[in-house]
């Protein structure tokens, strides 16, 4: 395990990344031993420096959902991630040039909770009856480390992504809210473009088969540090595409069909 004092240096490093757009090198390279209680002390202390400069919690994003993603970072299990309120950008805002390092899309469906969710125990069923409404969404995922590091060649592992708050950078919802009850949601999906081309499709599906499940992963395993989902708050299930890289000038579009679209621009 890492030492606590490693721990606070790591959370500072990400947190001076993040605001002067300068990444870190792999933690996986610095500490060889690094596991994932320790990846997420990292990610908790960092948080806890940005709650004590003022920002506010808003809910969680659930990462590598997909199979695929599992497969390429050797893992069976999703990860999270925190979401805060300066995070949030509306539908069709045009994102700064200069507010990401390494800004990619993915296309989600978004939890909005009525009621709280405390494991262990929380099922599918617990999620949609927890659930005030769902609706189309796009997670903004950044790199304040390193995807790979250019001497070794070594690329980013899961502890990497953990620490870095599960690469979470933004979040935008938009469309047609709908309540869970109404939507079979792995047929809800989305056609997502660049610049007026097809880069990626999907269907909720590809989120562990129903992306409820993935909110009651995170809901049992919150419950081993004693937090939960609270009512109010958002949790981004999982994306169901790939990541799209972001560049400048690009507008991002994703077509939920009859759930709506949502789109960023990038200044």
């Amino acid at each position: 395990m890492m030492k606590p004092d490693e721990i606070e240096a790591a959370a500072q490093n990400l947190d001076e990344a993040e605001r002067t757009r300068r990444q870190i090198g792999l933690l996986s390279l610095a500490h060889p031993a690094i596991d994932m209680d320790d990846a997420y002390a990292i990610q908790a202390a960092w948080m806890k420096r940005k709650l004590a400069a003022g920002r506010k919690p808003i809910g969680w994003k659930i990462g590598l959902t997909s199979k695929a993603m599992q497969y390429a970072l050797n893992i069976d299990i999703p990860d999270s991630g925190v979401l805060l309120d300066d995070m949030v950008f509306e539908d069709g805002a045009t994102v700064p040039a200069d507010r990401f390092i390494q800004p990619r899309i993915e296309a989600e469906i978004a939890f909005i909770m009525k009621a709280p969710l405390k494991g262990p125990g929380v099922t599918v069923f617990d999620v949609l009856n927890a659930a005030d409404y769902v609706t189309p969404a796009l997670e903004i995922l950044d790199t304040r480390i390193v995807r790979v590091d250019p001497a070794s060649k070594k690329a980013r592992t899961i502890f990497d992504t953990i620490s870095d708050n599960a690469a979470n950078a933004g979040v935008v919802t938009g469309g047609r809210a709908v309540r869970p009850d109404q939507v079979d949601m792995r047929w809800m999906g989305a056609i997502v473009t660049r610049n007026g081309e097809v880069e990626e499709t999907g269907l909720g599906a590809g989120v562990l088969n129903q992306p409820a499940r993935g909110v009651a992963w995170l809901a049992n395993r919150l419950a081993r540090y004693g937090e939960g989902i609270d009512a109010g708050q958002i949790v981004l299930a999982g994306s169901f595409i790939r990541p799209i890289e972001a560049r400048h000038g690009d507008t991002i579009l994703a077509d939920f069909g009859p759930y709506g679209s949502v789109g960023l621009f990038f200044a």
